[in-house]
């Protein structure tokens, strides 16, 4: 079924996906795996037990355990496969650890970038690269109307700082080696919105931090209950990288900067979550954290028009929906063993279809 997607441009094609060992990275490998794409993955060792890449046993996909600040290391896995796609999704992705860490952040979201920019430019067999960023990349302001991609960036917590470093970054490669006449490597970076679904056991998130409350049987801690942000299910971002990866590939000018959220139906608060979950999961139990928090931003806002517009790209399941596959994932992982990802997955292609979605035609 998932060979007809995204016009077929992945079938056979050499992929690296750096941060295959992750959450998002897990998930994308099984995607593009399930395209026939010729996958190999970058990443250092699952950072969390039990490990999303380990249950889906994709043991076809080339393994490379590497970390991103070993420029040499990283140059040897690019010269061994020589990708045509790179998604460049390894990262120390949490907030509250940036605090912790704020140098080891900046090595690994930074550097650990040029470092793989520098890979692909010794690298001509490279035509597509997606770093995926975040949302947090903009400067907050006042105003609660979605950032769009022309906003300004900021940060002001050292994994936000970052993210926009490396946006920066991205601009700059791009700008000073990848628009001359004889480069054939195109260059675009994904800022997308807080991401739920099944394997993802992070600290410091809050439906992994849920469903260690519910299996424990322990009562939730939950801070910040009034900050809104732009909930959507993991698949949700990562079809708007596929399809981007799609149109960089036709040569198109689609390089630059992409929003992928929720739209406004999906930006609720974290204490909506919290209550739509325990609808699903009654074992949930849930207290405020009065303590002083870290600062992250209160509202927090996507404007999707340019996806929409020009990747007719949209989201495909609504919150009620990416909350119950949720749920039902983690609910038959701990109850009966079960991994419900390619399910999911095929279930969130038939109701892109069923929209009439361009990609999934």
């Amino acid at each position: 079924m998932a060979l007809k997607l995204f016009g077929d441009v992945y079938v056979d094609r050499r992929v690296l996906v750096t941060g295959h060992t992750g959450f998002k990275g897990s998930w994308l490998t099984l995607w593009l795996h399930t395209l026939g794409a010729r996958v190999a993955g970058l990443a250092l060792d699952p950072y969390m037990q039990p490990s999303h890449w380990s249950l889906l046993g994709l043991h076809d996909v080339s393994d490379h355990r590497v970390d991103l600040r070993d420029a040499q290391a990283v140059r040897k896995v690019f010269d061994e496969h020589r990708p045509e796609f790179v998604f460049h999704l390894a990262a120390q992705p949490l907030v509250r650890h940036s605090y912790r860490d704020p140098a080891g952040t900046f090595a690994s979201n930074v550097m650990g970038l040029v470092n793989l920019l520098e890979a692909v430019r010794s690298c001509p067999s490279v035509r597509v690269l997606v770093n995926a960023t975040t949302d947090k990349v903009y400067a907050e302001r006042a105003a609660t109307e979605g950032y769009r991609e022309t906003d300004p960036l900021g940060g002001h917590d050292p994994y936000s700082s970052s993210k926009a470093c490396a946006e920066l970054v991205s601009d700059c490669y791009r700008k000073s080696f990848f628009t001359a006449p004889d480069s054939t490597a195109r260059i675009a970076t994904a800022r997308a919105g807080n991401v739920i679904g099944g394997g993802d056991w992070a600290e410091d998130r809050l439906v992994p931090d849920l469903v260690r409350a519910a299996v424990s049987g322990q009562s939730l801690l939950a801070r910040s209950p009034s900050s809104i942000r732009p909930w959507q299910h993991v698949l949700e971002p990562l079809s708007g990288y596929l399809r981007l990866g799609q149109e960089l590939w036709s040569g198109k000018d689609f390089a630059g900067a992409w929003n992928f959220g929720p739209g406004t139906s999906g930006e609720i608060s974290v204490d909506q979550i919290i209550t739509q979950m325990k609808t699903h999961w009654p074992a949930l139990r849930v207290e405020h954290d009065r303590t002083v928090q870290p600062h992250e931003a209160t509202i927090l806002r996507l404007n999707c028009d340019k996806a929409a517009q020009r990747l007719a790209w949209r989201p495909v399941w609504n919150v009620g929906t990416m909350l119950t596959r949720t749920v039902n994932w983690y609910r038959g992982f701990h109850e009966a063993g079960q991994i419900g990802s390619t399910d999911d997955l095929n279930a969130y292609i038939n109701d892109a279809r069923r929209l009439g979605l361009e990609w999934a035609a």
